[in-house]
């Protein structure tokens, strides 16, 4: 094995082996259940933009499936170079996230923060994705990075109010555009990795059912609309790319 080889083995392995110590985190450490009271000046006992405990579920698969594919990578296509500009933020991003339900558990400022991070290390994994290998690569990455957006700014949306810097509606109304604009551009610079736009997707979707519970309106709207606007974003994007090329 050449030394770019045997470097390439190394990160393979390194992003394996972060990916089942990020699996086994939910076990081992203390269940997160949102920001408690005594986190924050002013609780926030009914988060404005809170999906419903059910689409949370969507972790079982975001699990499973990079450790699936983090596996297949190291196991299966540790030498390639296609898959060699993604892991080191995918590192990064499955290191945050193993440490994060102790963050979170212990402080809603650096839970947010290093929320931040892990969206930012994961979207950054996504953009240097390639097509080999996609349901082993693209798509997992995808859909992590998809829910940690939406997950990024419900965070947001509920540390403001509660360190009183915005009040409760303005700071949903903010986080939420944030997420739908982030979730846009790189729906738009990644349309092939739609896994994605179904990981924001979902949890806009959810948003949507509790802003009717709660009569919440202009939150529905918006999360109505930006769930548009991503599926259409897609769409003409995969559109786009299958498109015959002109002479």
């Amino acid at each position: 094995m050449t030394e770019t080889g045997h470097t390439r083995s190394l990160w393979a392995w390194a992003v394996a082996l972060a990916a089942l110590a990020f699996a086994a985190a939910p076990f081992l450490a203390e269940p997160f259940t949102g920001y408690t009271g005594d986190q924050l000046p002013v609780p926030q006992p009914d988060p404005i933009l809170q999906p419903p405990g059910w689409a949370f579920s969507i972790w079982g698969v975001i699990y499973l499936w990079l450790l699936s594919g983090s596996l297949y990578g190291a196991l299966r296509a540790r030498d390639r170079k296609t898959w060699e500009a993604m892991r080191p933020p995918l590192l990064m991003a499955l290191l945050i996230g193993t440490a994060w339900l102790s963050i979170a558990n212990a402080s809603a400022i650096w839970g947010t923060i290093t929320l931040f991070l892990m969206a930012a290390a994961a979207i950054t994994a996504l953009v240097r994705t390639t097509n080999d290998d996609w349901g082993w690569q693209a798509g997992p990455v995808g859909l992590f990075a998809g829910w940690l957006t939406a997950a990024s700014g419900v965070s947001l949306a509920v540390t403001l109010p509660g360190f009183e810097v915005m009040e409760a509606r303005p700071a949903g109304l903010m986080a939420l555009a944030a997420v739908i604009a982030v979730a846009v551009a790189v729906s738009a610079a990644r349309p092939q990795v739609w896994t994605y736009a179904i990981g924001a997707g979902w949890a806009l979707f959810g948003i949507c059912l509790t802003a009717v519970e709660h009569a919440e309106t202009p939150i529905l709207i918006l999360a109505a609309l930006g769930l548009c606007i991503v599926a259409a974003t897609v769409v003409r994007g995969l559109l786009k790319t299958r498109a015959p090329v002109k002479p």
